[in-house]
């Protein structure tokens, strides 16, 4: 590879490392709600808790009936 491919190819690769290390799982955000407000893991209440945070962001997440995913510009 030449010296631009490469530049371009390690740019191209610390941008992608940052956006995903941004990212965090569905799972994970629900369960840091229902800790956030003092539920303790394991317990019946937490169980609750987290099902309907996670049942609620995947609604949050997901398309709305009928549409359709469009391609990236990306």
């Amino acid at each position: 590879m030449n010296s631009i491919n490469m530049r371009i190819f390690s740019i191209f690769t610390l941008f992608a490392f940052l956006g995903l290390t941004g990212c965090g799982s569905i799972e994970s955000a629900a369960q840091e709600d229902c800790t956030s407000i003092g539920w303790q893991i394991g317990s019946k209440g937490y169980q609750d808790c987290y099902k309907a945070r996670l049942y609620e962001r995947k609604l949050d997440y997901s398309l709305p009936p009928g549409d359709k995913p469009s391609p990236s510009l990306i």
